[in-house]
């Protein structure tokens, strides 16, 4: 994104900045509100929150005047460009936008938000890693279909880990391996009763920790970048193994050759690098092999990348203005998923039992390959959805499948979406894999 800056400075001078609409007035998003407000060239129109008033701190955070802010859900602003807040998402997107930030963290909000906005035509940034994981292919579909962009987000630690990806594929390095430092211990079985305690401690929902603490996030995360690179985990939920700056390219190896892998071209995470990201790359040609010893990146053939920070959502507006701008994506499925987080059961279920989502204490995330979950019918995370029903029992550390849940007579549009995203890819046969390129924008 080398001269995003002055683009936009352009922008800024003329009068015609970027307008962002934000779902989600949380922690990342007033992140991201507060980062805005200090950039050129972009501004936060209008925010949509459960809470007005958090709404409104967040176009507070973003710049503008508290007295300044409209109601949008008392009617429509006589002044389309002054700053406005919602409870409803259907509001916002009636505001003269170019993008929105989907940041609820909620797979149902966030497919419903994404998906309504690209039939809008306008750009979409997920700071919402679990609907993209779930039903991302899909949407990222539609985007090229509309002519708009669908992004993950720069910041979050799969865009974070594609950037380094992406220099070291285009300098014709192969990629053996791509992830990211976890810093929290697992505890597949982790409740928010278990870790209310660390979460008081630290300000968080004890239940965003708990998703922390027992993987879902992780294997999330690493489903998402698994599905924009074509890189698979080698195992169900990836290796996990500690290692430092100094030892993860010998972790990190073949079986064959010391390390703990079957195979290369695989994503993972590793304890003890957090809150960085990393790629391990082979370089071949002596030429090559001497210059990156010469820098001291290390002996090779197989040398790291690390990036020692993630941004979260203060590096969101960069994702944004590379949509806007340039009409690309940070990061964003390849085509159909090659990788999927299954929901495997915290506990024995019993029929009648209700989900409670994730970070509850019925289900945790597990990465697989996704032709397994297609083969075996296994259920998506991002689809045990809070109140769908157990319709048959489960054991503690089974993998859920769709026969043995129920939702309710409303279906949920994040299943609706992955049904329209399962459906069409296994029609696409071998092609499925790509997304074809953005077409031009819509007819008015």
């Amino acid at each position: 994104m080398l001269n995003i800056n002055r683009h936009l400075d352009d922008r800024e001078r003329v009068g015609a900045p970027i307008r962002v609409g934000l779902v989600g007035a949380g922690q990342m998003g007033m992140a991201f509100a507060a980062q805005v407000g200090r950039m050129r060239g972009i501004r936060l129109l209008a925010v949509c929150d459960l809470d007005p008033a958090r709404a409104a701190d967040a176009l507070v955070a973003a710049g503008w005047a508290r007295d300044g802010i409209v109601d949008l859900d008392a009617g429509p602003s006589p002044d389309g460009e002054r700053p406005g807040v919602t409870v409803a998402a259907e509001r916002l997107l009636e505001r003269p936008l170019d993008a929105v930030v989907e940041a609820t963290g909620d797979p149902e909000a966030g497919a419903r938000v994404a998906d309504a906005a690209i039939a809008a035509g306008l750009h979409v940034v997920m700071l919402n890693a679990e609907a993209d994981a779930t039903v991302g292919p899909w949407l990222a579909y539609q985007a090229a279909q509309r002519g708009v962009v669908y992004t993950g987000s720069a910041g979050d630690e799969p865009g974070a880990t594609k950037e380094l990806y992406d220099f070291c594929d285009a300098l014709g390095f192969e990629v053996l391996v791509a992830g990211k430092g976890k810093n929290n211990p697992l505890d597949p079985f982790a409740t928010p009763q278990s870790v209310r305690a660390e979460a008081v401690r630290r300000g968080m929902n004890p239940k965003m920790l708990a998703s922390f603490v027992d993987g879902t996030k992780t294997m999330v995360e690493m489903t998402c970048l698994a599905n924009a690179t074509g890189l698979v985990p080698d195992v169900p939920g990836m290796h996990g193994v500690e290692a430092d700056l100094d030892t993860v390219v010998d972790r990190l190896r073949l079986v064959s050759e010391g390390g703990v892998l079957n195979r290369y071209g695989v994503v993972e995470y590793v304890r003890g690098l957090a809150p960085g990201v990393f790629v391990i790359f082979r370089a071949q040609h002596p030429i090559s092999l001497e210059t990156l010893r010469y820098v001291r990146l290390g002996q090779g053939p197989n040398f790291v990348l690390y990036r020692p920070y993630h941004l979260t959502s203060v590096e969101t507006p960069l994702s944004v203005a590379r949509a806007a701008i340039y009409g690309e994506p940070t990061i964003a499925p390849l085509g159909a998923p090659v990788a999927e987080t299954v929901a495997v059961a915290k506990r024995d279920l019993r029929p009648g039992d209700r989900l409670d989502g994730l970070g509850g204490t019925t289900v945790y995330g597990l990465c697989i390959e996704a032709d397994r979950a297609r083969r075996d019918q296994l259920l998506p995370v991002g689809l045990a959805l809070p109140g769908t029903r157990v319709a048959r029992p489960v054991r503690k550390g089974e993998v859920l499948t769709y026969g043995d849940v129920e939702w309710p007579s409303e279906e949920p549009v994040v299943l609706t979406l992955r049904r329209r995203q399962d459906e069409h890819f296994a029609a696409m046969g071998p092609d499925a894999h790509r997304v074809p390129s953005r077409t031009s924008p819509p007819e008015e």
